[in-house]
């Protein structure tokens, strides 16, 4: 028969509603982790090492880590899977903490409690790290049936279980109209669908595809791209700048604008993103302009825990501000790894007594802005506080004509890393 602990680490099925709080010894707290990507695997591992006497319990439903920081290159064939699939319970035995295989359905602060599809875990801290979700309230509003149609057939090829699906769209894609989405800011690698695009228009040129990528874009581009967009690939790419979604059918295949019926034949749909449900039931989200909850998350800057409960850390790609003076950190997988490194060292810090001192992230992220010959960008952003208090941002990009594989090193050492307890 095996014993309590056994079902946390392998994430078998409890039954419903069976408490879990007692399954784990106190040690000298609990930490549980709520997500498994980049800044909950960070935060664990950083735990691992600073607070080996800590209790670390990573809750996340999906069984494999699988991310693709070079998706749009292993999209078209241009670069190979540089991470490959590892099993989340193989990771936990490797650095040394628990894996419980349950999606978070609610949190419990005053109790500080967190329930679970397989139970309910107590904590002394938390760091949630879900990720994002995708919004499709502004193009569908509340129509359950078409926002499954859009999630089912034009997925947006955000998250890592719907690139594969997206990788055969494009292998079965003859000609004719594909249309892509790129949301309103701020989403996840902002970078992402231009590069994408730039992709796509050397699939269908090399290929002699005839068919044409309509860009729908909420926002004005990104310069060096819309260069190339106009240079390279004005046969393949209609690129609709500041073009607001009004309306989308996903049966008729159809997308309007203030301006614009669009019939296509197919598409990528990128909707607006937010953070996950669970923030707003927790009361963790910002208020919007209206006093009700926004779509980020609130969060203090300095040291990443929530407003006024300094037992919940957030971090990742749901945060909301950091600073007024630019706003969201960058959504990247980088970006999040370092904030789960730095909610870590807090919550060490306040396990052993002391006060956390302020700490920044630094973000790093390459995208490719053309495929032959091949060019990319290396994009850096670093923080630091002013005087007055305020999170300043410098970002500097730099060229990188001809790449020799220096995106596959960055994500094979951000990886590595995570590995290290």
């Amino acid at each position: 028969m095996p014993d309590r602990r056994h079902f946390l680490a392998s994430g078998l099925a409890l039954a419903a509603g069976r408490s879990l709080a007692q399954l784990s010894p106190r040690a000298a707290g609990r930490v549980l982790i709520v997500g498994g990507g980049w800044g909950g695997l960070a935060a664990a591992s950083r735990l691992r090492r600073n607070a080996p006497e800590l209790d670390v319990t990573l809750v996340e439903r999906e069984p494999v880590f699988r991310s693709l920081p070079l998706s749009n290159a292993w999209l078209v064939g241009r670069a190979p899977e540089v991470i490959a699939p590892a099993q989340h319970a193989a990771i936990a035995a490797q650095v040394g903490y628990r894996h419980l295989r349950a999606e978070a359905t609610a949190i419990d602060r005053a109790q500080r409690r967190l329930h679970t599809a397989q139970g309910v875990l107590d904590y002394d801290w938390l760091i949630l790290a879900p990720g994002i979700r995708y919004d499709y309230a502004p193009w569908l509003g509340d129509d359950a049936r078409a926002i499954e149609a859009v999630r089912r057939d034009f997925p947006a090829g955000y998250v890592a279980g719907e690139l594969d699906a997206l990788k055969r769209k494009l292998v079965d894609f003859k000609g004719g109209v594909l249309l892509m989405t790129v949301p309103p800011g701020p989403s996840r690698c902002p970078p992402a669908p231009y590069e994408r695009a730039v992709m796509i228009a050397w699939w269908l040129k090399s290929r002699r595809i005839p068919g044409r990528l309509i860009l729908v874009d909420a926002g004005g581009g990104m310069q060096r791209f819309n260069r190339v967009f106009a240079e390279r690939y004005q046969d393949q790419i209609q690129h609709l700048t500041h073009a607001t979604v009004k309306a989308l059918d996903p049966y008729a295949k159809s997308l309007q604008t203030e301006f614009d019926e669009i019939r296509f034949d197919d598409a990528i749909i990128i909707p607006p993103q937010a953070a996950p449900d669970i923030l707003r039931q927790a009361g963790l989200l910002e208020t919007d302009a209206a006093g009700g909850p926004g779509h980020w998350a609130a969060f203090d800057p300095l040291r990443l825990h929530a407003i006024g409960d300094e037992r919940v850390f957030i971090v990742g790609d749901l945060l909301g501000r950091a600073s007024p003076l630019f706003g969201a950190y960058p959504k990247s997988a980088h970006m999040a790894a370092r904030l789960g490194r730095i909610a870590a060292d807090g919550i060490a810090a306040q396990a052993h007594g002391v006060s956390p001192a302020p700490t920044f992230p630094e973000s790093v992220c390459f995208v490719h802005t053309d495929v032959e010959p091949a060019e990319a960008l290396r994009i850096e952003a670093s923080y630091r506080q002013r005087g007055d208090g305020l999170i300043t941002q410098s970002v500097r990009q730099r060229e990188e004509p001809q790449p020799r594989g220096e995106d596959a090193e960055w994500a094979r050492a951000l990886f590595a890393e995570m590995l290290a307890s």
